[in-house]
């Protein structure tokens, strides 16, 4: 998600083999980097290839460890020379091998919270990872300098970070095309652009109507903006997610169906070698972080490092995000692709923050259009939306806002979900679940809305 204030610490290693694998393994741990932030720390594994893992958690016994196997893997990497610091974790070492070509890395952590562990395919020049993020916050730091030496016992006082209240999740929203440019048009002469500023329109009064979000719509109106003042604009309100809306065309009539875009690793790539060379986009991209530049005499590696960590950040988000909009949308309209798609779109080319493309469903159908620009069909569009971000920021809370400070959570039922998965999901109990929603059995129905008690 949603980047925090934070200090990257990047572990550049030189490995000696630690445990002997066999000459079977095809994959090599290459490099280990950590990266604390108040949220969460966040461990990544660099492999030479795509990595085939599985993982473990050890919480019913002291110290509480995260255990990953990578498996048909040489390690070239020694453990012990990483160097980081973590309230969250506390040990980074290796472990007896379960099995031959098998290489054991167990995390001694904190707190026995569950890890999320997913793989991503090659966006730089270091190629596949592995992503282990562990749930926690790390020690808040004032960053008000001392300017004078006093002897007094006042001034000797440890200092605490400032506490601000608890923030609004800011949502950027694009309607795509407007203004000159109307985007595709359907065969009854509808205009892309009226579509997306319409259902623009009716998510953004979904989301203020939520007091824990606020939205920013890149247009309000029929006017043409730059694709590069769309995608600034969401940097400097700080936006936490970017949503940019669509109508899809193709010079068949028969395609029909919504479908959700993500940034390409290629293009990613791209756009961190322009923030570098962008003065003041470089400081958009980075603002968060600005007091760690103006504190060190910083260089292209440090502003890379940071950059590279942010992008690595946004596009996990914007990919898990993808997968929950899709999952909302199926609901009310059909998909065209059921997982998402990546693309060279430039609306998304934000390094901070999680960024979607959704195309709406297909406007050169004529079936299609004339849903399309029914203002029922739009309210359903803009509610699954609503849903669906939603649904992504209670699973991937952002510190100090209002939405992850709530004593309960809004959750629509899915397919195949019961009361004790979606209690363990939110780390909350069936019996206060029944009891929150006066439920009278265990069962529950998909598209039922239930409030889950948080920490109950």
């Amino acid at each position: 998600m949603r980047i925090l204030r934070f200090l990257v610490v990047l572990s550049v290693v030189v490995g000696s083999l630690l445990i002997p694998n066999t000459v079977f393994a095809s994959n090599t741990l290459d490099n280990v980097r950590v990266w604390p932030s108040a949220e969460r720390t966040r461990i990544v594994f660099d492999v030479s290839a795509e990595p085939n893992y599985t993982y473990f958690t050890i919480f019913d016994t002291a110290p509480h460890r995260v255990v990953i196997d990578f498996h048909q893997t040489r390690n070239t990497v020694n453990l012990s020379q990483v160097d980081f610091h973590s309230d969250v974790v506390n040990l980074i070492r290796s472990s007896g091998a379960p099995r031959q070509g098998t290489f054991r890395v167990v995390l001694e952590v904190a707190h026995a919270n569950a890890p999320t562990v997913f793989a991503l395919g090659p966006a730089n020049g270091s190629g596949h990872r592995l992503v282990v993020d562990i749930p926690g916050a790390t020690t808040a730091v004032s960053r008000t300098p001392s300017t004078t030496a006093t002897t007094s016992t006042e001034s000797r006082a440890p200092r605490t970070a400032e506490v601000l209240p608890p923030r609004e999740i800011v949502i950027a929203i694009d309607a795509g095309h407007g203004g000159r440019d109307p985007g595709s048009i359907g065969p009854g002469g509808t205009q892309e652009k009226v579509v997306t500023l319409a259902v623009a329109r009716k998510l953004a009064q979904r989301i203020n109507a939520d007091p824990g979000m606020r939205a920013v719509l890149t247009r309000s109106g029929d006017q043409t903006v730059p694709l590069g003042q769309r995608t600034s604009l969401a940097r400097r309100e700080r936006a936490d997610f970017f949503v940019s809306l669509h109508a899809d065309a193709f010079t068949s009539s028969q395609p029909r169906g919504a479908s959700v875009w993500v940034l390409s690793a290629r293009r990613s790539e791209t756009e961190l070698g322009r923030a570098l060379e962008n003065k003041e986009r470089l400081s958009e991209e980075l603002i968060d972080v600005e007091h760690i530049l103006q504190d060190n005499d910083s260089d292209q590696f440090l502003n890379r490092t940071l950059l590279d960590m942010y992008r690595d950040s946004s596009m996990a988000g914007g990919h898990e995000a993808a997968v929950i909009l899709l999952d909302h949308l199926g609901r009310i309209t059909n998909l065209h692709r059921n997982r998402p798609e990546a693309a060279s779109f430039a609306v998304l080319n934000s390094l901070r923050t999680p960024s979607v493309l959704v195309e709406l469903g297909f406007i050169s159908n004529p079936q299609k259009e004339r849903l399309l620009i029914n203002e029922r069909h739009q309210d359903r569009l803009a509610n699954a939306l609503y849903e669906g971000i939603r649904e992504y920021f209670l699973r991937n809370p952002v510190e100090n806002t209002i939405l992850a400070e709530m004593d309960f959570r809004t959750h629509v039922v899915a397919s195949g979900e019961s009361l004790s998965v979606i209690a363990s999901r939110y780390g909350s109990s069936v019996d206060a679940i029944r009891s929150h929603n006066n439920l009278r059995s265990n069962t529950i129905r998909i598209g039922q809305r239930l409030e889950i008690p948080v920490g109950r």
